[in-house]
């Protein structure tokens, strides 16, 4: 047998592995990355191209105003009440899966739950004609999203070997572009209808996060070993103290920091093409930007991954990728044109890709405990999400605050620099 390569049914039955919580030494094989890179494709279509494209459209459909601010807050408010339940949701799940002793697994019946969850919502979401409607149901599709991926994140820390977790949160990280283009593609030119748009991103989901969630390895739990917790020593685990554990509490705020820095030059980007450049095409250029952006992170975040890992450095990767948006962001906010905006794209998907690849296998390497990897790691993701949910509402207020959105591109370069700065007091990582 291959190295990293399992047979189906022992893969499907979920049967025990030994050193449950030991640090894994094995490489995983090149199926095991190849279909983790296929969930992942899935989950950033789906999550990213209603974020990108349909969600804004179909809010503005319902607003019918001509001030285009309003369209912005109401995206951003919606947005917002979604990252509140990722707040939640993120950490809870990751806790409950490490206390899962089912007999497929600890991780897998998340991962399923999740994905039914999201895809359905998604579906659901299309045939919405209200606000209110779009609201519930995208907080709805984030909350399957954030079961889904506080699961499947965890499966990094549950099996693969410090030395090559670079290259495979690579792999986490480029389809987060190709989603990203893949969806818009197809949203523009094959299922141009709102609920076409929506069921095609849910299908996709499905289908290609299915075959990982199948034939991955995951770990049973048997209920002897579970330990045996209170309700009020279950929520405190929630609390992991920065004194304590200074790195975690670092790479925490600089994932946070750098993360609102990019979603602060990526969410409003349509409306920045329609009303701050006054772009007649600005769903096409939007796919030319996005196109542009989508080439650099694949190119820095398998580069930048497996070169981490073979120089054994992550804080410098993290530190270098989170100056380079900074100086993006700068691009967008004083050279306010198309060919500058196109510079801006490849130079922020040059430092995105790299912080997404190298700053996962990072935060996999400041955990306090290997019992409670999911749990910790889900606090780590709320760190990715919730910026992302966040952002559209902040970034509404910068922009009616200003009249435009010079003031957004400064706050999120801003932002970009302080990750830059948090990530450089890591002490126990190069």
């Amino acid at each position: 047998m291959s190295e990293g390569s399992q047979t189906p049914d022992s893969i499907f039955s979920g049967a025990t592995i030994t050193g449950l919580f030991t640090e894994p030494t094995r490489r995983v094989g090149g199926g095991w990355i190849a279909l983790f890179a296929a969930a992942w494709l899935g989950i950033w279509m789906a999550q990213l191209t209603p974020i990108q494209l349909l969600l804004p459209l179909q809010v503005e459909n319902q607003l019918h105003t001509s001030y285009w601010v309003d369209s912005v807050v109401a995206f951003g408010i919606i947005s917002g009440i979604a990252g509140v339940a990722a707040l939640l949701v993120f950490p809870l799940t990751g806790a409950l899966s490490d206390r899962t002793s089912s007999r497929f697994g600890r991780r897998r019946p998340w991962i399923a739950g999740g994905t039914l969850l999201f895809a359905a919502s998604l579906v659901l979401l299309g045939i919405q004609e209200s606000l209110l409607g779009i609201g519930f149901f995208w907080t709805l599709a984030i909350v399957g999203f954030c079961v889904l991926t506080a699961s499947l994140t965890a499966t990094i820390s549950d099996q693969v070997p410090v030395n090559q977790r670079g290259y495979v949160s690579g792999w986490l990280s480029a389809p987060q572009a190709i989603g990203i283009i893949l969806g818009l593609v197809l949203v523009t030119t094959l299922f141009v209808s709102q609920f076409s748009g929506y069921l095609a991103v849910a299908v996709a989901l499905v289908l290609l996060v299915l075959p990982f969630c199948l034939w991955m390895p995951d770990a049973v739990l048997p209920r002897a070993d579970r330990a045996r917790v209170t309700a009020r020593e279950f929520v405190d685990g929630f609390w992991i103290s920065p004194k304590r554990f200074p790195d975690f509490g670092w790479t925490l705020l600089s994932r946070v920091l750098v993360n609102f820095g990019n979603a602060l030059g990526t969410t409003l980007l349509l409306y920045f093409l329609m009303f701050g450049l006054n772009d007649g095409s600005a769903q096409n250029d939007l796919v030319v930007l996005t196109l542009i952006y989508m080439v650099f992170v694949i190119l820095a975040a398998l580069g930048a991954g497996a070169l981490s890992d073979r120089l054994e450095n992550r804080r410098g990767f993290v530190f270098v990728a989170s100056a380079l948006q900074g100086v993006a962001a700068l691009i967008l906010a004083f050279v306010p044109a198309l060919p500058a905006a196109m510079v801006a794209a490849g130079m922020l998907g040059l430092g995105y890709g790299c912080f997404l690849a190298v700053d996962q296998a990072l935060a996999t390497q400041v955990l306090p405990d290997p019992v409670t990897r999911g749990k910790d790691l889900g606090i780590m993701n709320i760190a990715t999400a919730v910026p992302q949910a966040l952002s559209p509402l902040l970034g509404a207020a910068v922009v009616a605050l200003f009249g435009g959105f010079t003031g957004l591109f400064v706050l999120s370069a801003l932002f970009a620099f302080a990750g830059a700065l948090a990530v450089a007091r890591v002490k126990s990582v190069r």
